[in-house]
Parts: structure tokens; C-alpha cells; sequence
């Protein structure tokens, strides 16, 4: 279940007027899957996007799933015109930007097994910062320190050159419902020096924001701070954290923590202008 996926996503993309769209995927063994589309305007263009789908009731086997996919694929194409999709596996269509990656964690394991997954660099940086001192907090958001976060948020992008979901995204998810997102927080004595915020889109959860001030950083709170939210996440059942892209070329540091924590680097497929016929 992919954030893109999630029908907390389309609600709040509907809340700003986006028009979204669900159909489910039916084959004659019966229910497949579902799709969700979000119709958008680009200048005088009507485009409907379709990232990170379809989404499985049931996994379908590796030697059928480029197949189904396929198939699937080739019916929205024909049902949304013209369709833009980003999808999990490469499908059909012609191809409009390059296949990407995403960092994805299983928290299934026990806590043992992750721990013993995280890369040898990454496992000591957290040693540091459990020997740190650090006061951690996770919690529902409330809307302050959201905004705070936000605010730290947008000068790292400035100051980085990156690009994320706008903070009234954040701020309508949260709004929505608070217990759709996780607060994780690390101060030094009355000193926030660190935090994370997550998206909670059951049975995955979703890496939203980081912030760390330099205090935060000289003691990997960041590495603290993800270490407890994944064992906080796996013990309220979410089986599957997305860490987001994985771009070695623009942001090999961050490329390497996300890899650390024993993710697997999943390819998507291409963006794609699907077929009509």
C-alpha cells in the first residue's frame, strides 16, 4: 500500500479539489486489485495520474505478475485518457521519465533481526546516540509542532535544493485525522535538536520529514530517532516503512542511511503515457 495508493491520499488531494477516482480490478477468478487516479489540469491539458498502482489483493505470482500488471495497465489506459502512470512494476506505455527507486523496510522481523540488518557504519552511529543522552519522544502531531517542523523543513529545502509534498498537504493529512501520523522527537536536555514525522497509511507507513539541528547531527540523533520509530511502527503493526527515493547520483549521503537500515532498493517502473488501444 503505497502512500500514492492510500485512500487517506485521495481524500486530501480531493479536499484541495483534485478529482479522484477508485476502480477495482477484476478478473474471472474475481477481485484482482484497485487503481486510484487523480485527475489534474496542466495548463489547458486534462491529465489523470496513476503512481504506484495497482495495488494487489493478493500478490500474484512472479510469473504471472508482469502479465497481470500488464493487463491492468492496458485497461486504465483505456478507461483514463490520456493516463500518466508511475507503476510499481514496468509496464506498458511510452516512457516519459526514467524508473526510479524507493527504500523499503520489512518490520516484520523480530527486533534482533533488524537490528542485526542495519550496516556495521550505520549500527555505530546509532550506538553513539544511544550513549548520548537523548530524551525521545514519538507521539500523535499536534499542530504547533508540526508547523515548527515545517518551517525547519522548508529552509532545508531551500538550503539543499529538494523539492517535497507542499506543508498543506502535511498540514490536511494531519488535520484529517492526527492518529495518521507519527511524531518522533530527540532533545537535548529542553533542546529539540532532532525530528521526524511519518504517514500512516495501514499496513505501511510512509517517511514524510526529517529535520536535525547541529547538536542533532553530531550525535546521529536521526539515527536514534528512525531505530524507535521502526520498532514503535512494527509494534503497531505496520509491516512495510517506505523510506522514500534512493538517488545515489544527487544524494549519496542520504542515499546510504536509507540503504543502512537494511532496506531493500526496490526499482518502479517507468513514467509512462499509456497506450489507448
Amino acid at each position: 500500500m503505497p502512500l500514492q495508493q492510500s485512500l487517506a491520499y485521495g481524500a486530501v488531494l480531493a479536499r484541495f479539489g483534485a478529482t479522484v477516482e477508485r476502480v477495482g480490478i477484476v478478473a474471472p477468478s474475481g477481485a484482482r486489485g484497485r487503481a486510484q487516479v487523480i485527475a489534474r489540469r496542466v495548463g489547458p491539458l486534462g491529465l489523470r495520474l496513476l503512481s504506484r498502482g495497482p495495488v494487489w489483493v493478493a500478490a500474484p505470482s512472479a510469473a504471472d505478475l508482469e502479465t497481470e500488471a500488464g493487463l491492468a495497465l492496458r485497461a486504465l489506459g483505456r478507461r483514463f485518457r490520456p493516463l500518466v502512470a508511475t507503476p510499481e512494476i514496468a509496464g506498458p506505455g511510452l516512457p516519459l521519465v526514467t524508473p526510479g527507486h524507493r527504500a523499503l523496510l520489512d518490520l516484520a522481523a523480530e527486533p534482533g533481526l533488524l537490528r542485526s540488518r542495519l550496516a556495521p557504519k550505520w549500527r555505530n552511529r546509532l550506538v553513539r546516540a544511544e550513549g548520548a543522552g537523548l530524551d525521545l519522544r514519538l507521539s500523535w502531531p499536534d499542530a504547533p509542532t508540526v508547523a515548527r517542523l515545517l518551517a525547519g523543513d522548508a529552509i532545508q529545502q531551500k538550503a539543499r535544493g529538494y523539492r517535497a509534498l507542499p506543508a498543506r498537504f502535511t498540514e490536511a493529512w494531519i488535520a484529517r485525522d492526527p492518529r495518521s501520523a507519527l511524531l518522533a522527537e530527540a532533545r537535548l536536555g529542553a533542546v529539540r535538536v532532532a525530528a521526524m514525522l511519518f504517514l500512516l497509511h495501514a499496513p505501511w507507513a510512509t517517511y514524510h520529514i526529517g529535520w536535525a539541528g547541529a547538536a542533532g547531527r553530531q550525535v546521529h540523533a536521526h539515527a536514534l530517532l528512525l531505530w524507535r520509530s521502526m520498532l514503535h511502527l512494527r509494534d503497531l503493526g505496520f509491516s512495510t516503512l517506505d523510506l522514500g527515493d534512493v538517488n545515489t547520483e544527487d544524494a549519496p549521503g542520504l542515499a546510504r542511511f536509507k540503504i543502512g537500515t537494511g532496506a531493500r532498493v526496490a526499482p518502479l517502473g517507468a513514467t509512462v503515457l499509456l497506450p489507448f488501444l
